[in-house]
């Protein structure tokens, strides 16, 4: 449900976009739409259909998944917008396979007064009550195998927020990856522990670009470091859950991200060998200065309306991966199709009373049920073999299972 306010090519917003269909759909008030179908069983039942919760879709591995908030403070580098004597301040989220989840709450998919700052902002208002759940237990314990968890990081879009590619992170934590999402600050939507609700600067030009993010992303690589030496990054000094120090992996790390965090995630890897594998989502790969050199390992793109054929710099980006690479596109995929927005704005729609030509105009004419096992599938694949070693035919050309995916040569 992430509006990244990217300009397209006819001049419009996304934000824009959306906000013109909201306007068209929004014929049924909240308060008197029927109880959808997706509400959740377990909500309570006063309120009517304002207690029923937007739902994710549930990850399809082995493995129940555990999360926790880390609060991380980059004293390398001093943060002009947050004033003087202010350091750059990030909340990062660990995602993991876990034990014993039963005794631990699940997780939002934002904090409340993150969602609340989130939906207001872009029109949504009402759907406040509505905030998703996902399958992460708060502080449940870690699952040890006997070998520690590679490792993913993930990097959000302009405008977004550390959830909105929680079906991906999900998957990736319930098939024993341990992944680390990042809230980009003053370009987010999130909730520090002191409760300060922090919102993305529109009043000053570009606060922050594709190179901070990337920056941003090293940074979580120094942490996910101190975690596996057993030493905790929180600067607040909070109890982690157990198993966790000690647990992941920094020789086996890779990272992914969507449009703006998908440059973000080419312009780390070029300047960090620890990132060994990386995926960008639909990402415009647009820099200044641009991004330059040649990367000798494993990238894969996922394109929609950033293609190399409409867009040179993605084109450029391509023409110096030296190493594995492979750039998939899924026919009907507009830019919000890789994300939890194809889960998301179905639901929506339902209780805006959206007809179906006013959802495309949102989320393009790509099959929801689709797009999220494409979100599910290919990324966990991609990190599995060039991560875990475990070769995937999937990445080897087309499959019947997803008629809609392309291979771009």
């Amino acid at each position: 449900m992430t509006i990244t306010p990217f300009i397209s090519r006819k001049g419009l917003t996304r934000r824009g976009m959306l906000g013109a269909a909201l306007a068209a759909g929004a014929a049924v008030p909240l308060a008197a739409a029927a109880c959808p179908a997706w509400a959740d069983p377990g909500a309570p039942a006063t309120g009517g259909p304002a207690t029923a919760r937007l739902m994710l879709p549930v990850p399809t591995g082995p493995h129940p998944v555990g999360t926790v908030e880390l609060h991380l403070v980059d004293r390398s580098r001093p943060d002009d917008l947050a004033g003087p004597g202010h350091f750059r301040e990030l909340m990062a989220t660990v995602w993991y396979p876990a034990r014993a989840v039963e005794r631990y709450p699940v997780a939002p998919w934002m904090p409340a007064g993150a969602f609340e700052a989130f939906v207001a902002d872009v029109g949504f208002g009402e759907l406040a009550p509505l905030g998703p759940l996902t399958v992460g237990h708060v502080g449940a314990p870690v699952l040890r195998t006997g070998r520690r968890l590679p490792v993913v990081v993930f990097s959000h879009g302009a405008h977004s927020h550390q959830g909105d590619h929680t079906v991906v992170v999900q998957e990736l934590a319930s098939h024993g990856y341990a992944v680390v999402t990042v809230a980009h600050q003053h370009d987010t939507y999130t909730e520090f522990p002191d409760g300060r609700i922090a919102a993305p600067l529109r009043d000053r030009q570009a606060p922050t670009l594709p190179g901070d993010f990337a920056a941003d992303l090293r940074f979580v690589l120094d942490c996910v470091e101190r975690l596996a030496a057993g030493c905790n990054p929180d600067v607040d000094h909070r109890e982690l859950p157990a198993g966790l120090l000690g647990s992941l992996d920094p020789g086996r790390m890779g990272a992914f991200g969507w449009s703006k965090g998908g440059t973000a995630t080419a312009c780390a890897m070029l300047a960090d060998v620890r990132i060994r594998a990386g995926l960008g989502i639909d990402g415009p790969m647009q820099m200044n200065p641009p991004l330059a050199g040649d990367l000798d390992r494993p990238f894969m793109m996922m394109s929609a309306a950033f293609t190399r054929a409409t867009d040179p710099e993605a084109a450029a980006f391509w023409s110096h991966l030296r190493g594995w690479r492979l750039n998939i596109q899924a026919q009907g995929a507009v830019h919000v199709s890789y994300g939890d927005h194809e889960a998301l704005f179905p639901q929506v729609a339902k209780v805006y009373g959206w007809s179906g030509q006013q959802l495309q105009d949102v989320i393009g004419t790509l099959d929801p049920d689709q797009a999220v096992r494409i979100q599910q599938a290919y990324p966990l694949a991609f990190f599995d073999e060039h991560l875990r070693h475990h070769r995937s035919r999937l990445l080897d050309g087309p499959s019947p299972a997803f008629r809609a995916v392309s291979f771009l040569l």
